[in-house]
């Protein structure tokens, strides 16, 4: 599995740059503390998969633009075949594979998520949108605001995205489960 973070910082940087807007000026458009941006445009960190849908939404660009650098081009539909969606690792706990990258004019983004049980901290996000989150294997915690519960493979969780939230695998197995976001 590859970490593109420094390919992903490349692009968010170009789209800066392409719409000659300074790093404060995109930071308070999409609601990261300035020195946040500017970690994930030097690559310093990795970038949450929603921040990502809030770029491509303010930049007016299909998610694809940033994670692989192309354009998508599908308007009937997309197939992915298991395993050959772009890769993205975040925290070596986190690995995202999208889904639905090469289909044009999105409205939800789709993934599948693998959180390693190695996650001990618990990091909470907040995106716009909603997001739903459909357990394959393992067992899966999710907090939202002041709510935990654990998800088993079946199960699955609907909710306000603008709510923080964080998954951890429960147990010693990774949890695989699909995300699927409204960009």
């Amino acid at each position: 599995m590859v970490n593109q973070r420094h390919d992903i910082a490349v692009r968010i940087k170009g789209l800066r740059d392409a719409a000659d807007l300074t790093r404060a000026t995109v930071a308070a458009a999409t609601g990261v503390p300035v020195e946040t941006y500017t970690q994930y445009e030097a690559g310093a960190t990795d970038v949450p998969m929603s921040y990502l849908v809030v770029l491509a939404a303010f930049y007016k660009v299909d998610v694809t633009a940033i994670l692989t650098g192309g354009d998508s081009h599908a308007k009937v539909f997309h197939v992915t075949r298991r395993g050959t969606g772009p890769m993205v690792e975040r925290r070596h706990v986190y690995h995202y594979e999208a889904l639905g990258t090469l289909f044009t004019g999105k409205v939800m983004e789709p993934f599948i998520v693998t959180v390693e049980p190695s996650l001990k901290e618990l990091h909470l996000n907040t995106h716009p949108g909603q997001e739903f989150n459909y357990v394959l294997s393992g067992m899966l915690r999710l907090t939202v605001g002041e709510n935990s519960v654990v998800l088993s493979p079946g199960d699955s969780i609907y909710f306000d995205a603008a709510t923080p939230h964080g998954m951890q695998a429960e147990g010693k197995s990774a949890a695989t489960f699909l995300a699927v976001i409204t960009a």
